[in-house]
């Protein structure tokens, strides 16, 4: 099972120029699209005299949601080969967005395609690109006199990002890579008077 994908870890930018144009690009990690109007609106606002601020983006890991803009390029000139290139690189939970300053010469709907294309391997291969493991989070409850066995488990399965929360009973909620997930349920759905709930 493949339970990796790969992301960037911060922003990056590139650079690229064409006939008197410049093309600005910008990459950002994404989780959702209210971050990616963020950036984009922060970037309309810092290139404010630029003609077009185009982006696509990827975002999710095994159901990956997808969106490109022009800008007012012509259709499917800058957004199209913005998003081409994440799909390429197999990039995702990622935000591209390429500022264009006009030049004076049109660049034609091939060039703008190209131009768009490599402004946005500039910022691709600046970015540093890593690799996450998709994971499943659970949660168990259970009874105090249960403790000593519930983390007995959880040291042979080598779980290591466990979360506690002690009351009155015990709350307990870990995380492991998707591909182990389902041995990691039944290790602990197997103990009598432990309750596991998958939460993600």
């Amino acid at each position: 099972m493949n339970d990796e994908y790969k992301t960037i870890e911060k922003e990056a930018t590139g650079y690229f120029k064409d006939k008197g144009s410049k093309f600005y690009s910008y990459a950002y990690p994404v989780k959702n699209e209210d971050e990616v109007k963020e950036y984009v609106q922060h970037l309309k606002k810092e290139h404010h005299s630029a003609r077009h601020h185009c982006y696509a983006w990827r975002i999710g890991t095994e159901d990956i949601q997808t969106r490109a803009n022009d800008d007012g390029e012509p259709s499917s000139t800058a957004g199209k080969p913005i998003l081409g290139q994440l799909t390429s690189y197999e990039v995702t939970n990622i935000l591209v967005v390429v500022v264009r300053y006009f030049g004076g010469t049109l660049l034609g709907v091939s060039g703008l395609i190209s131009a768009y294309k490599n402004a946005t391997i500039e910022v691709l291969n600046n970015a540093e690109i890593v690799s996450k493991l998709i994971e499943n989070t659970f949660e168990l409850k259970f009874e105090y006199p249960l403790l000593n066995t519930v983390m007995q488990v959880i040291k042979q399965e080598n779980i290591d990002n466990v979360v506690t929360d002690f009351k009155e009973s015990c709350r307990l909620t870990f995380s492991v890579r998707k591909s182990e997930a389902e041995r990691a349920f039944m290790s602990f759905d197997t103990i009598y008077g432990v309750e596991i709930k998958k939460l993600s």
